[in-house]
This record gives structure tokens, C-alpha cells and sequence, in this order.
């Protein structure tokens, strides 16, 4: 009886301790990308200018005993968004006409950041890891950039600070990325379809709220 009794109360300890180690929630919030068109291989943009984006995903956090650090593994989902001033040809009475036209090119990814955190002054929190990105999909708003191919691959660094309220975490960070994601299009110049690439090289500034369970 003594043993099934020892048993048990290590069993809840061992569920309580666990659950102290591991928590869990939801997040989401807004992006400002920036250079995220970059390495055009025509000279077809004469410029472009960054919007505000949205991410939405889950994290766990999972407690280092001793040495006092987190790691903190996140699935997101984010969206961005960029104007961007394109250059078309058209064929005229003078000869060829060039015209700017503003377009916007919205594009997808998977991130999976894996930050080490720690806390600091009770309620605070600083961080940075790697972000592992998987870029879906992207597409430009006018019918002339058409067959758009953006998908891949890419590594990034993600660093920032953090505070807790209860249940409510509200942080700020920076993402830098390391490699290029190299996507492509085709369009129209005087009737001959041309294919341009470009890199889809993200650099943001990331405003997030998250729920722990």
C-alpha cells in the first residue's frame, strides 16, 4: 500500500513538474517587410515600397532546468506585401513608350523560427535562433507579370525581447535573412515573353501577441 501511495504521488509530481517545463500557446500580429524584391535580373522596377503584412501560427516553450534558459520552437504562417512601381513598353506614334505602373506583389511562407530565450526582471523576456522559411506561393496584382513561380527554401535569424502578462506575451523582433529565394515571372514586351527573376530575400520588423494554454 505504502509503495502504490510513493508511486502515485511521484507519478503527479512527475505530471506537474512536466507541465512546469512545457507550455504551449497560439500567436499572431503584424509584419513590416522591407528589400523584400531585390537582385531583379531586368531593369523592370524603378521602385518599391514595403506594406504591413500578417503573421498567425502556434509555439511551445520548453524549459533548460539549471542553467535557466527556454527553448522556443513556432510554426507560423505569415503574408507580405510590397508596391512596386513596374516599367511596361508599348509601341507608339514616336516610337517606344515606356509607362510606370503601380502594382502590388503579395507572397506567402511557412515560418519555423527555433529561438533560446531567457527571462529577465521577472515579466521579461529577451531571445534570438534561427528561422527555417518555406516560401508557398506569390503573385503580382496586374496581368502582364503572369506565370509567377516563388518557392523555396531559405534560413534566416530572428532576435527580439518579449514581456508577460499573465497569459498575454507581447514581444518585438527583428528577422534578417541569410540566403535568397530565388522566384521568377514572365511578361510581355512587345509581344516577345520574356522571363525575369528576382530574390524574395525577406528583412522585417515583427510585432506579435500570443495566448499561453
Amino acid at each position: 500500500m505504502k509503495k502504490i501511495i510513493l508511486l502515485t504521488l511521484l507519478f503527479i509530481g512527475g505530471v506537474q513538474l512536466s507541465q512546469s517545463q512545457i507550455q504551449f500557446g497560439i500567436k499572431g500580429g503584424v509584419n513590416y517587410n522591407s528589400k523584400s524584391i531585390t537582385n531583379v535580373s531586368s531593369d523592370i522596377f524603378s521602385g518599391a515600397k514595403s506594406k504591413t503584412g500578417f503573421h498567425a501560427g502556434i509555439w511551445t516553450r520548453i524549459k533548460i532546468p539549471v542553467i535557466g534558459l527556454y527553448i522556443q520552437p513556432e510554426l507560423v504562417y505569415t503574408q507580405l506585401n510590397n508596391d512596386v512601381t513596374y516599367k511596361t513598353q508599348t509601341s507608339g506614334i514616336g516610337g517606344i513608350v515606356v509607362k510606370n505602373v503601380v502594382t502590388s506583389y503579395e507572397f506567402r511562407k511557412i515560418d519555423v523560427p527555433v529561438l533560446l530565450g531567457k527571462k529577465v526582471f521577472g515579466m521579461g523576456r529577451i531571445f534570438a535562433g534561427p528561422t527555417f522559411q518555406y516560401v508557398i506561393d506569390g503573385d503580382f496584382s496586374i496581368s502582364d507579370l503572369k506565370d509567377v513561380k516563388s518557392d523555396g527554401f531559405t534560413l534566416g535569424m530572428q532576435l527580439g525581447f518579449g514581456i508577460d502578462i499573465g497569459k498575454i506575451g507581447i514581444d518585438a523582433r527583428w528577422e534578417r535573412a541569410f540566403s535568397d529565394t530565388e522566384s521568377n515571372f514572365t511578361r510581355d514586351v512587345l509581344g516577345v515573353s520574356n522571363k525575369t527573376t528576382f530574390d524574395t530575400r525577406v528583412n522585417q520588423i515583427i510585432i506579435g501577441l500570443s495566448y499561453r494554454f
